[in-house]
């Protein structure tokens, strides 16, 4: 197939980009390098530097490309800040997509892979949460997501779009040669790391009275190379005109960890102590965020091989450690 994937200098679509050529595809990235770096576009790729909000640039791309499908992982993904400017993320995360979803319905193609978040649920009622849990986000970020999935099911009812959204929970580890690495770094596998190399002081425990087995937030943590298979998997059902045109999929593993216990199985993992700071609760944090990822095993034949947390931690310390050449 030849893809285009929008954010592909980025950690997750840096993945998906990697296994994409690995598999003999052909691949062009669509990149602002706000968060990244020229150095993270996989070799072998073809580079487009260039604004969603272009909608010129875009469509330029778009012709020239004569592209199989699109993967859209370009976006803001730091939760707090969204609740601090909610504008931006607005902008950002959903007035480009439409920018985006307008020239694939001028000049195609007509079939996405949408890069969305378990932030759509906000609080959950139970857990693990299905795709049918009500979406009611409770920070920005999450918001902006969810108004992306609502443009994609009316383009779906309207003109025949085929999309699947991903609603994955939290993503970490590494893949050979290539792993999480945001400029600024927000996700608290790294930032854990950092602490355990020497990088940061500490880390920083936000809220501890959660209502949770240690009073920290719960989270669902999977292997960013299952999460990119995922998206592969998605790609392939949307070029098979006899599947659904809308799907909608939870990645995750299922099982959920306490913050304090991802700290523990770092400290385990790594050999190192480091020194955490406690620090009030942060606006728009779910208590506990756990996936119920049957639908896509049981659809797509979706077959995670990498998730329990050691080692997904024993992955990103590796990566960590050749990225700062310890």
């Amino acid at each position: 197939m030849n893809v285009l994937v929008t954010g592909g200098a980025g950690y997750i679509g840096g993945t998906v980009v990697r296994l994409l050529l690995a598999g003999g595809h052909k691949v062009t990235i669509f990149d602002n390098l706000s968060h990244s770096k020229r150095s993270a576009v996989a070799e072998g790729a073809t580079f487009v530097h260039g604004e969603l909000a272009d909608k010129e640039c875009v469509l330029k791309t778009l012709r020239e490309g004569a592209f199989d499908g699109v993967l859209h992982f370009a976006a803001l993904i730091e939760a707090g800040e969204s609740m601090v400017v909610p504008e931006t993320f607005f902008r950002n995360n959903t007035a480009t997509t439409l920018t985006l979803l307008e020239a694939m319905l001028e000049v195609g193609p007509r079939r996405l892979v949408f890069s969305s978040t378990a932030a759509c649920y906000g609080e959950p009622e139970k857990t693990p949460i299905l795709e049918d849990a009500k979406l009611e986000p409770t920070n920005a970020y999450g918001e902006s997501k969810l108004l992306v999935e609502h443009m994609l099911r009316w383009m779906n009812k309207i003109h025949g779009f085929r999309y699947a959204s991903l609603r994955y929970f939290n993503v970490a580890g590494a893949i050979e040669g290539y792993g999480e690495a945001h400029e600024p770094e927000s996700h608290i596998i790294p930032l854990i790391l950092d602490a355990a190399m020497g990088r940061r002081k500490n880390i920083k425990i936000f809220g501890q009275d959660y209502p949770t087995k240690d009073g920290t937030c719960v989270r669902d943590y999977v292997h960013v190379k299952d999460l990119a298979d995922a998206h592969l998997l998605a790609l392939g059902a949307l070029t098979d005109d006899t599947r659904p045109s809308r799907m909608i999929y939870n990645i995750g593993t299922g099982t959920g960890f306490t913050v304090r216990e991802v700290i523990d199985a770092a400290r385990r993992v790594t050999g190192k102590d480091f020194p955490v700071e406690e620090c009030p609760r942060r606006d728009g944090d779910p208590a506990v965020l756990v996936a119920g990822s049957d639908k896509i095993k049981s659809e797509l034949g979706w077959n995670p091989t990498s998730g329990d947390l050691d080692t997904i931690l024993t992955s990103a310390w590796k990566w960590h450690q050749i990225r700062y050449g310890s």
